[in-house]
């Protein structure tokens, strides 16, 4: 371990993560992402703000003949990414990039991508600022780059009728509809995810298809918990039946 904040998560799929709760910690919304969002064999897939990696090594575990490319602007993150690749000798089949969302079509060049997946910042601004450290600052706010950017650069750098995964606040749905289509990537699948039955969404997953028809499938709703502390069958079967922490 480089820092004594450092931890080694057992993932419950045969992989590991290093983290730093000191710097910022995945969440459900990222395993949600990367149950939602699919990969074909062969396929190259870029996860734009990769974090620690999550998304790419539980990704890999699902779709083990697949092509896996983390970007992250934070060297501190892409760090300990790199090292959790290593860990899990991953490193033929995931790379990790550091480097700025808004140059990704610059980095990798344009139609460079079957996927795209990303669990961008979903605070505009100030909101909801508090006084966290710059690591998780970064994570949770648009403080580097904005939705169109992600989004925009999403597009040059997808094959035509490549996929765009995004997981998302319910709040800026209207907003992400607009930017998608504003840059021909067409929402085709969406997916509220609810605490409790009777919450409302928190989160949402969306699937677009670069240059694809206008027609969209609302999946019915996933609910998180039964009731407090106890999973949904559902949620359990995404996790792993032997996951009990608190997600």
């Amino acid at each position: 371990m480089k820092d004594k904040n450092e931890r080694l998560d057992d993932l419950q799929n045969g992989y590991m993560l290093f983290q730093n709760p000191k710097q910022f910690c995945f969440g459900i919304d990222a395993v949600l992402l990367a149950w939602f969002a699919k990969a074909k064999p062969g396929e190259r897939v870029l996860d734009m703000g990769t974090g620690t990696g999550i998304v790419p090594i539980l990704m890999k575990a699902r779709y083990p003949k697949g092509y896996f490319t983390g970007l992250e602007i934070q060297e501190e993150s892409a760090d300990l990414a790199r090292r959790s690749v290593a860990y899990n000798k991953l490193e033929q089949d995931i790379d990790i990039v550091t480097g700025d969302i808004k140059e990704a079509g610059a980095v990798f060049g344009g139609a460079s991508f079957d996927v795209v997946t990303t669990n961008p910042p979903y605070m505009i601004g100030s909101h909801g600022l508090t006084g966290e450290n710059s690591a998780k600052t970064i994570a949770r706010h648009e403080t580097l780059c904005t939705l169109d950017d992600i989004i925009a650069q999403a597009a040059k750098v997808l094959v035509p009728k490549g996929r765009f995964y995004m997981v998302h606040r319910p709040f800026r749905l209207a907003e992400i509809m607009s930017v998608m289509v504003k840059y021909k990537i067409e929402p085709k699948r969406m997916r509220l995810v609810q605490p409790y039955a009777d919450k409302e969404p928190n989160l949402v997953l969306i699937e677009g298809l670069r240059g694809g028809k206008s027609r969209i499938e609302v999946e019915r709703p996933l609910i998180v918990y039964e009731k407090t502390g106890v999973y949904t069958d559902e949620i359990l079967d995404i996790y792993g039946r032997n996951h009990e922490e608190k997600l």
